[in-house]
């Protein structure tokens, strides 16, 4: 049976991944745009893709658009007008339109046990995720810690320059890793079963910097070591004085946000425990190691 699907945020990077992974199913898939022509003409022009145009402020308009979907995914990006705001207008109208399941557009670590203050984005996902709790659909968020693909610039945890791995409070902290075209693979098996559970986690990788540091000096054939930073307390600190020191703002990553990140990943209080990799089956997880190796020009060291 095809499974009807709207895809909100697919002009984005993880929403277009998330597109063609729906489309090697027996699937339809309806595009959600703010306007005409964001969709990559890729995407657009598949048969099996419609592209459909309503704004979130545009309730009657949403609701047309999710007629006769069985499932909506949610991969748009932002701070509390997109996380919050324009979510909740997604799901309500869901709701009106009769859509059984809602994916929301968390795809991060596990921001439900998080310390309240420590993560701003964590927290916008928590008081959403409180609204979907109260709505009468099913929902399923997937969880699968920090992209993967940002080890290689946008995260600085490795320092190739300086042969230093970062870390903070502990070397031996496990942290949670998966890339993006895993987190589109998965999210794709989770829009296609009926049954998914309220949370699914997935780790494409799970290591410390510890180990990151042996695989660079593997892949380079240079020692790469550690690099104590402070604790993640210090951390969280010097996160809160950049946040006030920095003018308002919807960059859902400045730098005081990805200094939260880390404070989550090496407090511990963001690692996964119900990691379930081999609930859709086989699935070749790209490890950090295959990442790095990428990202060096050099074949894995395994």
């Amino acid at each position: 049976m095809t499974t009807a699907v709207l895809v909100a945020g697919a002009s984005g990077d993880l929403g277009g991944r998330v597109v063609r992974e729906l489309l090697r199913h027996d699937t339809t898939v309806r595009v959600l745009t703010r306007q005409a022509g964001a969709v990559a003409p890729g995407l657009a022009e598949q048969d099996r893709v419609e592209v459909v145009v309503a704004a979130y402020d545009e309730p009657a308009a949403l609701r047309r658009a999710m007629q006769d979907v069985d499932v909506v995914v949610s991969a748009i990006s932002g701070t509390r007008s997109v996380i919050v705001d324009a979510q909740r207008a997604l799901l309500a109208a869901a709701v009106d339109a009769g859509v059984q399941r809602f994916i929301p557009s968390d795809y991060a670590a596990d921001y439900r046990s998080v310390t309240p203050g420590t993560n701003r984005n964590f927290e916008l996902r928590r008081e959403f995720a409180a609204a979907v709790d109260a709505a009468p659909l099913r929902a399923t968020s997937v969880l699968n810690g920090a992209f993967a693909d940002m080890l290689t610039g946008q995260a600085p945890l490795v320092l190739f320059d300086r042969q230093r791995v970062l870390f903070w409070s502990s070397p031996d902290q496990v942290l949670d890793f998966t890339t993006k075209d895993d987190v589109a693979w998965v999210t794709a098996q989770v829009a296609l079963d009926p049954d998914a559970p309220r949370v699914v986690e997935v780790a494409g990788d799970r290591v410390t910097s510890r180990s990151i540091a042996d695989t660079m000096s593997r892949l380079t054939g240079t020692p790469f070591r550690l690099q104590w930073a402070g604790t993640a307390g210090t951390l969280s600190a010097m996160a809160r004085v950049g946040r006030r020191l920095s003018r308002p703002s919807d960059e859902p990553f400045p730098a005081w946000q990805g200094m939260q990140y880390f404070v989550s990943m090496f407090s511990g209080e963001a690692e996964l425990h119900h990691v379930a990799n081999d609930r859709y089956g086989a699935h070749p997880w790209t490890t950090v190691e295959d990442v790095l190796a990428a990202h060096l020009g050099v074949l894995p060291a395994r």
